[in-house]
């Protein structure tokens, strides 16, 4: 789950996780305006879901086909390099038909090329299963060309129940609490942190959370548009702040473990029993990736990220848009698939997954802590949408470089804040500069 709008969204995801709305009626439009059994073809799609979650969008084709037998969906998981990937298929002209795109910065990229093709076919079946603030999501230029299909609650922390139990602390509400707590766990045996360095992506998350909270959301937007430098002392005091969580001692491996673990093998070290570390710092698709045998409630659980400094609740959200480099029958028919209730519920009932499909009912999540992160944006004074996923794909979602490779950097050397400081200053100013 990685945007440029804010307003609207708390209501939106709040509708999601209230309304239980009979569902029948959602795709009688796509049927009836498609022709289902008439619709044939084949898809190809690029996307950023791997493992797991592959699993899981594979479940969701499944519901497709029982609709749209004659469709044959070619999804290919690319994980983290898409943005480069589907960047240089379209410039060298053979783009996937399909994709699904965390930063709306590069779906901007794209439809100023010309690149992708509007989905306002889609615009029926989506304002009635959507509130009109989602749509706004996919709109760029005042065309309709993306439907963001998986949201997530991105200011949640997993934590394993065994290790909080042995070690007799419980969740905590503040940031005091929450470092208090790991160096009680840490005293019990297990390491407390289990960090997903080698995907940038998981760093950049930690210190976004840090930074709405402790600078607010006024500051949060700025930074984001680079209207504030990076050279900045709110920056400087987030990232000493989040210094606390990446000392090599609490974190599982060590720095040269925690920059070689990737994502899932980060919350596997979690889930796992015995644990290998008692906390990974995620959002609410972290169970979803989970190998491991682990249950809800009684293996693991989850808590709202801290507030910092007094900070009211607030909550960092993300989501992957749908969106078309072509146009066909069989594509129209899956785009307007994505936006049912039925395409949503396929994924939501494995875990790992939020709508803002106001028409799929809770009951679908499998168990109350889903449910309790799917609701949790509800509640939250401030809501934001995932600050490097707003940003030039160069410098906020590039393998290797850019923020994830720099928050790389300060994960090895966290005591280096003035140095990671001006380099992240110095890529931001050459990306914003490009506009890519």
């Amino acid at each position: 789950m990685k945007r440029r709008y804010v307003a609207g969204s708390l209501a939106v995801l709040g509708a999601a996780a209230l309304a239980a709305v009979a569902v029948s009626a959602s795709t009688a439009g796509v049927k009836k305006a498609q022709g289902a059994s008439a619709v044939s073809g084949s898809i190809t799609f690029d996307g950023v879901w791997t493992g797991a979650e592959a699993k899981s969008f594979a479940a969701v084709i499944k519901a497709f086909n029982q609709k749209f037998p004659n469709v044959k969906v070619n999804y290919k998981p690319v994980g983290d390099n898409l943005p480069t990937v589907v960047s240089t298929a379209v410039a060298g002209g053979r783009p996937p038909d399909m994709a699904d795109i965390a930063q709306p910065g590069l779906i901007q990229q794209f439809v100023t090329k010309g690149a992708l093709k509007p989905i306002t076919y889609a615009r029926g079946v989506m304002a009635r299963n959507f509130a009109p603030s989602w749509l706004k999501l996919g709109t760029f230029d005042g065309k309709l060309y993306g439907l963001v299909f998986k949201a997530s609650n991105k200011s949640t922390v997993w934590y394993n129940a065994h290790a909080f139990k042995n070690a007799g602390v419980k969740p905590p509400k503040t940031w005091p609490q929450f470092i208090k707590a790991a160096a009680t766990i840490k005293a019990s045996g297990v390491t407390p942190f289990s960090i997903g360095g080698a995907d940038g992506w998981t760093l950049t998350d930690l210190f976004e959370n840090i930074y709405l909270r402790q600078a607010g959301a006024a500051k949060y937007g700025q930074l984001t548009a680079h209207k504030i430098k990076w050279t900045d002392a709110s920056v400087a005091k987030a990232l000493k702040t989040m210094a606390q969580v990446l000392r090599s001692d609490s974190m599982v491996g060590g720095t040269s473990g925690a920059v070689q673990t990737d994502f899932p093998t980060s919350v596997n070290n979690v889930f796992q029993n015995p644990p290998k570390g008692a906390i990974v710092i995620e959002g609410d698709f972290v169970p979803g990736v989970a190998t491991v045998k682990a249950k809800a409630g009684t293996d693991y659980g989850e808590f709202p990220f801290p507030t910092v400094g007094g900070s009211g609740p607030a909550v960092e959200i993300g989501g992957d848009t749908i969106v078309a480099f072509r146009d066909t029958p069989a594509i129209r028919a899956f785009v307007q698939f994505l936006a049912t209730p039925q395409a949503a519920a396929a994924w939501a009932k494995r875990g790992g997954f939020a709508t803002g499909n106001k028409h799929m009912s809770p009951s679908v999540y499998p168990d109350p802590i889903t449910r309790a992160t799917a609701s949790a944006v509800s509640k939250a004074k401030n809501v934001v949408f995932d600050m490097s996923d707003q940003q030039p794909g160069s410098f906020g979602a590039t393998v290797g470089q850019g923020e994830w490779g720099l928050f790389q950097t300060f994960l090895r050397n966290p005591s280096n804040v003035k140095g990671v400081q001006k380099q992240l200053e110095s890529a931001a100013t050459k990306a914003y500069k490009k506009g890519k």
